[in-house]
């Protein structure tokens, strides 16, 4: 067999395969004896019929299969032969297999980029760290009390923190606008849900009053066509609501599981849990600082197919996403070169090729103990556990990507040993993201 590499691109090959016809032709005439053993042909006994008849009637078949056979294992020859790893399905073309003439074919394919990583010790990581101060508790505690609030309906003039019950329909340039209208609609004063105005212009109604807001949409509002323009709501106050909050007392700290130990009991186990979140959250973001840092220091070639077919990955998760929340994706853009999925896309396989070499490189291996833990800590949070951890362990697949967490954990903790890492301090509501321990 004849070999010859081509690079037709930075990570392209095209490989040029000759394959002779005596290998071709012995393998066709060993299966047509095969066959002539057992097949039946008009006019001969089963296994009778010379081997010339059984060629006329099945000749030209069994070579397409021996063809198809050597092309395939050919290829995976070549590919060992020349130590390349393809990181695409090739191309085959043009396919000559007459009869006579061997096999001869060229096969195009990306292979995996050649990694070198920037030098370790000079990556800068700042590593977030986070303490839960007495404050947070506190704070944390207000959130639990209003997600146990009870509405008293009031008669009297709404205020801040008060939740009404309204309807309302509004109008842009005189006319209705897809969104702009709500029946027994509930909103909290003060929550800034709304446009600009909206609730500000309800502080002070109450319960039967009709009210007409004229107000304007922001110039950079997610609707392009309602951007700056001024509309018109009408709206009827049905209901104001006070906001009644629980106590601190034992019927609440029961409905949180603190059966004893009164509020100090109470405040140790907020806090425990909120402990619980953090070092998640911290974990979580320590991996995203770290993955990042990875990324700008080590941009590399990346094979298109993978980008492509990775971009069209995301594109689809993202319309079963809208799908799921009963939003239409009719108009959603295939995933084309430069959108936000390619953008995605090339971060993502980079970092999974960048990863990939230093698991590589470091001989990293699974360690079965993390990855109990990792799974153990998954199921911890559901009414079962254990079905849940059998859950993992029944399905090599679903263990597999169990697996992946943790040697990408390990990469992480390898990263931090041999980087330039200081601190960022960050309060506990900054770390989980858009006011977990808010009160509004």
């Amino acid at each position: 067999m004849h070999i010859s590499v081509e690079s037709t691109g930075p990570l392209e090959r095209r490989i040029r395969v000759e394959v002779p016809e005596e290998k071709i032709a012995s393998e066709v005439e060993n299966r047509l004896r095969t066959l002539s053993r057992t097949t039946r042909i008009h006019g001969f006994r089963p296994g009778k019929a010379p081997l010339k008849v059984v060629q006329q009637h099945y000749g030209s078949r069994v070579r397409k299969e021996v063809v198809g056979e050597v092309v395939q294992s050919s290829f995976y020859e070549a590919l060992a032969r020349e130590k390349l790893r393809p990181a695409s399905n090739p191309t085959i073309s043009p396919l000559d297999t007459g009869q006579g003439k061997g096999v001869v074919y060229t096969a195009t394919f990306e292979v995996y980029p050649e990694i070198t990583l920037a030098p370790l010790e000079e990556l800068e990581i700042e590593k977030p760290v986070c303490s839960i101060s007495e404050d947070d508790v506190d704070n944390m505690i207000e959130v639990i009390r209003k997600q146990q609030r009870r509405l008293k309906p009031v008669d009297r003039k709404a205020q801040e923190g008060d939740l009404l019950v309204i309807d309302f329909s509004g109008e842009v340039e005189g006319q209705p606008f897809p969104g702009g209208e709500g029946s027994d609609f509930r909103i909290e004063l003060g929550s800034k849900r709304l446009l600009p105005g909206f609730e500000d212009g309800l502080i002070g109604a109450k319960p039967g009053d009709d009210l007409v807001l004229r107000l304007k949409f922001p110039e950079a509002y997610y609707k392009p066509e309602l951007s700056g323009k001024p509309a018109e709501f009408k709206v009827k106050v049905k209901v104001v609501n006070e906001q009644v909050l629980p106590e601190l007392d034992e019927e609440l700290f029961r409905s949180m599981g603190v059966e004893e130990g009164g509020v100090e009991k109470f405040r140790a186990e907020v806090h425990r849990n909120m402990g619980r979140e953090a070092e998640q959250a911290l974990a979580n973001r320590i991996k995203s600082v770290v993955l990042d840092a990875l990324y700008e220091a080590n941009r590399i070639e990346l094979p298109k197919s993978l980008i492509k077919n990775e971009a069209a990955r995301l594109r689809e998760q993202f319309r079963m996403n809208l799908q799921s929340r009963g939003i239409g994706t009719e108009n959603l853009a295939p995933a084309g070169e430069g959108d936000v999925f390619h953008q995605q896309a090339e971060k993502k396989v980079t970092l999974q090729l960048i990863v990939a070499d230093i698991v590589k490189s470091r001989e990293m291996k699974v360690d079965p103990a993390k990855v109990r833990r990792l799974v153990e800590k998954i199921a911890e949070s559901y009414e079962d556990p254990n079905e849940v951890v059998s859950w993992y362990y029944g399905d090599r697949q679903r263990l597999a990507e169990i697996e992946a967490v943790a040697l990408e954990d390990d990469v992480v903790e390898w990263v931090l040993s041999g980087a330039k890492v200081t601190e960022q301090e960050l309060t506990f509501d900054a770390l989980m993201n858009k006011g977990q321990t808010a009160v509004v």
